[in-house]
C-alpha cells in the first residue's frame, strides 16, 4: 500500500523540480551554503509538490482512465479511495508550507502557494481540459521550484528571480509539446486540447522551434545580467542550439514519435545539466 501512496507523488517529478530547486539555491548562495536552510527548502519544497501531484492524479482520475500510460494508476483502479487521497494530498501540503513558511521567509512561502494555486486550480482543475493555454499557464508553476530555492536565500525577487522564473516557465512549453507529441493518442484518446491535438503536429513544432529559441536567449542572460560565468554560458548556448537543431529536424522525420520522445529525453537532459552548471559557476 505505501508504494501505491507513494506512486501518487509522482516521485520522479519530485526529483526533477528538486534539482532545479538545488540550482536556484547554490545559485543564489554564491558559495555561501546553507545546509539547514537547504534540507529544509528541499524537503517542504518536496512535500508540496508532492501535494500538488495527489491533487492533480485525484482530479484527473476520470480522464486518467482513458489514457494508456495512465489508465493503471492507484486512483483509477480502486487501490487508493478518493478520500483518502484527498487527506494525504491535503496533509503533504500543510506540512510543506509549514515547514518552509518556518524555516525560510515568507517570500518563499508566497511563491510555493502561488505555484501550488496555479498547478491544482487553474491548470488541474480547468485550463488543462478547456483551453490549448493549460500548458502556457501550467508553466509557471513548473518553473517556480528554482525561484523558489533563490528566493529562501536571497529574500528578494530581484533581477536573477526573474531571469531564473523565465527560463524555467519557457523550458516548459518545448518540453510540453514534446510529451504531447509523443504520447499524441493518449491525449486524443482523453480530449485534452493540448496544442498538437488541438491545432496538428507541424503547429506544434512550429512552436517547438519558437521556444527553443526563447529558451536559449533566456538561458544566455543569466551571464550578461552578471550572476554565473562563461562556463555556464558557453555550455548553455551549446546545448540550446543542439536542442534547436533537435527540433528543426522534426520537419524531416518519418516518426513523430521517435523523434518526440528523444527530444523529450533531450530536454531532460538540458534542464539538469543546466541547474549543475548555474550551482557551480555563480558569479559573486
Amino acid at each position: 500500500m505505501f508504494r501505491h501512496y507513494l506512486q501518487l507523488t509522482k516521485p520522479g517529478i519530485i526529483f526533477g523540480n528538486l534539482i532545479t530547486l538545488i540550482g536556484g539555491f547554490l545559485l543564489a548562495s554564491k558559495g555561501n551554503f546553507d545546509p539547514v536552510l537547504f534540507l529544509a527548502t528541499a524537503v517542504s519544497v518536496s512535500l508540496i509538490v508532492a501535494s500538488g501531484c495527489v491533487f492533480n492524479n485525484y482530479i484527473d482520475r476520470d480522464i486518467d482512465v482513458k489514457m494508456e500510460r495512465t489508465k493503471n494508476r492507484a486512483l483509477v483502479t480502486g487501490l487508493i479511495s478518493p478520500h483518502h487521497a484527498l487527506i494525504f494530498a491535503s496533509v503533504l501540503g500543510l506540512l510543506g508550507i509549514t515547514l518552509l513558511y518556518t524555516m525560510t521567509n515568507l517570500l518563499a512561502t508566497l511563491l510555493v502557494v502561488l505555484g501550488f494555486v496555479v498547478y491544482v486550480g487553474f491548470y488541474s482543475l480547468y485550463l488543462k481540459r478547456h483551453s490549448v493555454y493549460g500548458t502556457l499557464v501550467g508553466s509557471i508553476s513548473g518553473a517556480m521550484p528554482p525561484v523558489i530555492g533563490y528566493c529562501a536565500v536571497s529574500n528578494q525577487f530581484d533581477l536573477g528571480a526573474l531571469i531564473l522564473l523565465v527560463i524555467f516557465s519557457i523550458w516548459q512549453m518545448p518540453h510540453s509539446f514534446a510529451i504531447a507529441i509523443y504520447r499524441f493518442q493518449d491525449y486524443a484518446a482523453a480530449s485534452i486540447p493540448v496544442l498538437p491535438v488541438k491545432e496538428g503536429i507541424l503547429t506544434a513544432k512550429k512552436h517547438i522551434v519558437g521556444w527553443i529559441i526563447a529558451y536559449t536567449l533566456a538561458t544566455l542572460s543569466l551571464t550578461i545580467a552578471g550572476y554565473t560565468g562563461y562556463v555556464y554560458f558557453v555550455a548553455a548556448a551549446i546545448m540550446g542550439l543542439y536542442w534547436l537543431y533537435l527540433a528543426i529536424k522534426g520537419f524531416s522525420v518519418s516518426d513523430d514519435q521517435v523523434w518526440a520522445k528523444k527530444l523529450f529525453l533531450v530536454s531532460v537532459i538540458i534542464i539538469t545539466i543546466l541547474s549543475v552548471l548555474m550551482a557551480v559557476d555563480y558569479q559573486r
